[in-house]
């Protein structure tokens, strides 16, 4: 069943697991993800970028994902991650996501808030969630192009921007990066903490591939109920692609037994990503 975020992170918060959220850009990420969690019971939101959706490819996203989560028995949340463009992220509200974010991370804290709450006020008027971010995570983007040092969450910024922009969520920067890490990530759970204190919006952190288990769980425990993972499914994906390279003798194999290596590292990695985070049978 299609929702939007609220539904799924507000039992997350009074339950204190975390909904993980993948980017499943391509159909065979979008295939394995909802069958993964199907088989966890597990909450999923599915995330997708802007360039994802240029010109007709909008359709092909919207309608795939409204039709198959009609048959899975599980809430799956359509999502735009890190929308930096109002007239992108409107397009995306009016062909059906259920959730988006806006990414001012960049801006001074007055424009972000500003813009924040221009897309805050139109996606609340059709009932779609809205996630915001404070801090600047990191790493690599898309195009493994380095996208700069993380900065972290001011805490003390946190309450003016909540009440400002009416956010149903917010994305802190607490010491992850995007991409694939370089070295192991170290979370500064005290500025998590302050955060925690300054307001009760659903937390979340974006660069969760990689991040150290432990890491996780402790943040989990400390407000954090929806967590961004992509690297680990393009690992998963390589892992499956080099199997069916390596397995598969014909010339001519048929799509299926190159697939098939792939949906099932993906398949694995997700659950994985469920089981960690804690929202098995949580659906």
């Amino acid at each position: 069943m299609l929702v939007n975020m609220n539904d799924v992170l507000k039992k997350a918060q009074d339950q204190q697991y975390a909904v993980p959220a993948f980017d499943t850009d391509v159909s065979l990420l979008l295939k394995a993800t909802v069958d993964a969690a199907k088989d966890m019971r597990s909450p999923v939101i599915l995330q997708f970028h802007e360039q994802d959706l240029e010109n007709e490819n909008i359709y092909y996203v919207t309608s795939l994902v409204e039709g198959i989560s009609k048959h899975y028995q599980i809430p799956v949340v359509l999502h735009l991650d890190h929308g930096e463009h109002p007239e992108k992220i409107k397009r995306a509200i009016d062909h059906g996501f259920t959730s988006v974010m806006y990414d001012g991370s960049h801006l001074p804290l007055d424009e972000n808030i500003r813009n924040t709450k221009e897309i805050a006020d139109y996606a609340h008027a059709h009932n779609v969630s809205v996630e915001g971010e404070l801090g600047h995570v990191g790493g690599s983007d898309l195009d493994f192009n380095d996208t700069g040092e993380s900065l972290l969450t001011n805490p003390q910024d946190v309450v003016k921007f909540v009440t400002e922009t009416g956010v149903d969520a917010l994305a802190v920067s607490i010491g992850t990066s995007h991409g694939v890490y370089k070295s192991e990530p170290t979370l500064n759970l005290d500025v998590l903490r302050e955060i925690r204190k300054a307001t009760d919006v659903p937390l979340v952190i974006h660069g969760g591939s990689g991040t150290p288990p432990d890491q996780l769980k402790a943040a989990i425990q400390e407000g954090i109920v929806k967590v961004n993972i992509f690297a680990d499914l393009r690992l998963a994906f390589k892992k499956g692609l080099d199997k069916a390279s390596m397995d598969i003798s014909r010339p001519d194999p048929l799509p299926f037994e190159l697939y098939q290596p792939i949906q099932e590292q993906l398949k694995e990695a997700v659950k994985a990503k469920i089981q960690l985070l804690g929202s098995e049978n949580k659906a």
